[in-house]
């Protein structure tokens, strides 16, 4: 069986993060992260936060029972995306793109819908 140190480097793995941007994700930095990889002792804390940040089980992370991840519902990913954009401080394209779409009318909208399926008909033609 793996050890917490092997599950948080398959996590960090799995997010497709460096380290440096992992540990920005967790406001913990690269150092640690290296050294939880290696043979750190992860706080509580530090459990919970990847888990919640990264969609991980932490029966898994902590056990290596089960899946990595946990399933979540449509609703539960549109709350985390839109948890991760409030919680980000700058103003990034997904910030600005979101303010955007909550600023649309029902018009607004069904033009978006159109768009969006005219992107999809055309992905499908390629």
């Amino acid at each position: 069986m793996s050890s917490i140190n092997e599950r948080i480097s398959e996590v960090v793995t799995a997010s497709g993060l460096s380290k440096t941007a992992f540990g920005e994700k967790l406001k913990v930095s690269q150092q640690y992260v290296s050294k939880l990889v290696r043979d750190g002792v992860p706080s509580d804390r530090t459990i919970s936060d990847i888990c919640r940040v990264f969609h991980v089980s932490e029966t898994w992370l902590r056990d290596g029972v089960g899946d990595m991840f946990v399933e979540m519902s449509p609703d539960e990913e549109i709350s985390s995306l839109v948890g991760d954009i409030l919680a980000d401080a700058g103003d990034t394209f997904k910030k600005r793109f979101v303010s955007a779409l909550a600023k649309l009318d029902d018009r607004g909208w069904d033009v978006l819908e159109s768009l969006v399926n005219d992107i999809a008909d055309k992905k499908k033609k390629d």
